[in-house]
């Protein structure tokens, strides 16, 4: 009865997770103590790697939960403290505020961003142009906007097309509901194949606004959440964080949509894939009858929408209230106006973000654990022994790399904490901490598009539903994002060497941006 008991605990444990991966978890929860005991230091960075394993592991269990217990038990040993994890959250709650409100507001602006989407895979018929809008609109979109959002609305959009496509071409009739569109054996060849057309035509749209938000996210303070502690730490609003990143984020992203027409035209790593005549007329027909069916209530509130989303962008550029907030006002403009007053439909907004919000909690723990057990400062000290454009260089290479196997949010809020103490110490000046603090969002930001490991909106594509239906593995994404990697890698890494400090030199003679005095918020918030 007892064996059978543990049996069913072991069984029960992280769910439908790997064995292998259960034990790793256990063997790390049982080997920390005694590490602990030998040498907190080791222990310490022993709880960072399983973290970061756990990070990298997201497809096999999302990391909240082994990430939480490995953080509970270094709270219970005596790694960090409640209150320091609390404090930590505290200070961020700008990010937290963000994370609920704005994706939840957002949600209620779907309608017209899948209107904005519909239209435009319908109307552009010339693949390059196509794909050079879908990237710059998902870029500009993800500057004001959570990527996560903008990556789940266009799943929505082509998860509907290939679903209206897979009906009309298995010869099913119009109000036929119990339609299976993962099954295809029934195809005959032709229709099997040009199926497999239009899925290679989706992961190259898919995979170019993936890389679009990338590209916009690491453009202002609300593009990703790390932006935002950033942006936190060193007293920046949205205007002076843009122009800060503009030497980077410019060329960057210039490169990228160089990037996209090239690939396109050359067909290279997979892209390239045209859409079949026979799919775009089923999915204009579509549109046509879905336009057809629009009341005057429906077009009210897309018209609407344009408005909320002018004042969105008007309110972030002119920091008329903080991110969260502005978030929430949307919610309430956008329900208000749609006419949305039930409790149980306002709650679906905030599924999205949520189980992400716990998890930035728990990193935020784990940042505590670095900081108590002060386990990056002998990397900090090394990279600060490099001087001038070197240093900033050697900024954007270790958050690149570590980026592209870990979630950047993690990367960014560590590495920024530690300039911070830098600066608190006397170690850099206020100069050269803003200068890192570019350095250190651009890194993040950029390189993290090799794996879905480092992008939340690229984890969030491979573990939807649609990703299956158009044959995306992780291999796949990979394989498709590697020239993207190579170009924003190298792109950033010159823009960063050779024009950021002269960049910020003409912003500060130009009185565009203000010296920060000793005393900014980037000193207050260091440890």
């Amino acid at each position: 009865m007892q064996q059978s008991t543990v049996n069913a605990f072991y069984q029960n444990f992280l769910g439908n997770s790997p064995e292998w991966y259960k034990l790793a978890i256990i063997a790390c929860l049982i080997i920390n103590p005694m590490l602990f005991a030998l040498d907190p230091y080791v222990a310490g960075w022993a709880l960072v790697l399983e973290f970061i394993f756990t990070l990298a592991m997201a497809l096999k269990c999302y990391p909240l939960q082994p990430g939480g217990l490995l953080v509970i038990e270094a709270v219970a040993i005596g790694m960090t403290s409640p209150g320091h994890i609390e404090a930590e959250i505290s200070q961020n709650l700008s990010v937290v505020l963000l994370l609920i409100f704005m994706v939840a507001g957002i949600f209620f602006m779907k309608d017209l961003l899948m209107f904005s989407f519909t239209k435009l895979l319908i109307k552009v018929k010339s693949k390059i142009a196509l794909s050079l809008a879908f990237t710059f609109a998902s870029a500009f979109l993800s500057a004001f906007l959570d990527a996560l959002t903008v990556v789940a609305v266009i799943i929505t959009v082509s998860t509907g097309f290939y679903m209206i496509y897979h009906k009309v071409a298995s010869g099913k009739p119009g109000n036929h509901t119990d339609h299976d569109h993962t099954e295809d054996e029934h195809f005959d060849t032709p229709t099997r194949s040009e199926l497999d057309e239009f899925r290679a035509f989706m992961r190259n749209i898919m995979m170019h606004a993936g890389v679009g938000t990338a590209l916009g996210g690491v453009c202002t303070m609300v593009g990703e959440p790390q932006n935002l502690v950033i942006a936190e730490r060193a007293g920046w609003n949205f205007i002076e964080f843009a122009l800060r990143m503009a030497p980077v984020t410019i060329p960057v992203l210039i490169a990228g949509l160089i990037t996209t027409v090239l690939l396109e035209k050359l067909k290279w790593f997979s892209y390239g894939a045209e859409l079949p005549d026979t799919v775009r007329h089923i999915l204009v027909e579509y549109d046509k009858e879905s336009d057809s069916k629009m009341t005057k209530r429906d077009k009210v509130k897309l018209f609407s929408q344009v408005f909320i989303a002018i004042w969105l962008i008007v309110g972030l550029a002119l920091h008329l209230a903080t991110v969260g907030l502005i978030g929430l006002s949307i919610i309430i403009l956008a329900t208000a106006i749609a006419g949305i007053t039930d409790e149980h439909q306002l709650g679906k907004a905030f599924e999205e973000a949520l189980p992400f919000t716990a998890l930035l909690c728990v990193f935020f723990a784990v940042v505590a654990v670095i900081i108590d057990q002060q386990l990056f400062a002998p990397v900090i000290q090394w990279v600060l022994t490099f001087e001038g454009k070197m240093q900033l260089v050697m900024f954007f290479i270790a958050n690149g790399l570590l980026s592209m196997v870990s979630d950047n949010v993690f990367v960014g809020t560590v590495y920024i904490n530690e300039v911070a103490a830098a600066l608190k110490q006397g170690i850099i000046t206020r100069d050269e901490f803003d200068l890192l603090a570019v350095a250190i969002n651009t890194g993040t930001n950029l390189p993290s598009v090799a794996t879905p490991n480092g992008q939340a909106a690229f984890l969030f594509l491979l573990t939807s539903a649609l990703a299956p239906l158009i044959r995306l593995s992780y291999g796949k994404m990979v394989y498709m994002a590697l020239p993207y990697t190579i170009v924003l890698s190298i792109v950033g890494l010159i823009a960063t060497y050779y024009g950021l400090m002269d960049w910020t030199q003409t912003l500060y003679d130009m009185n565009l941006i203000e010296h920060h005095s000793a005393a900014g918020s980037a000193t207050e918030s260091g440890h």
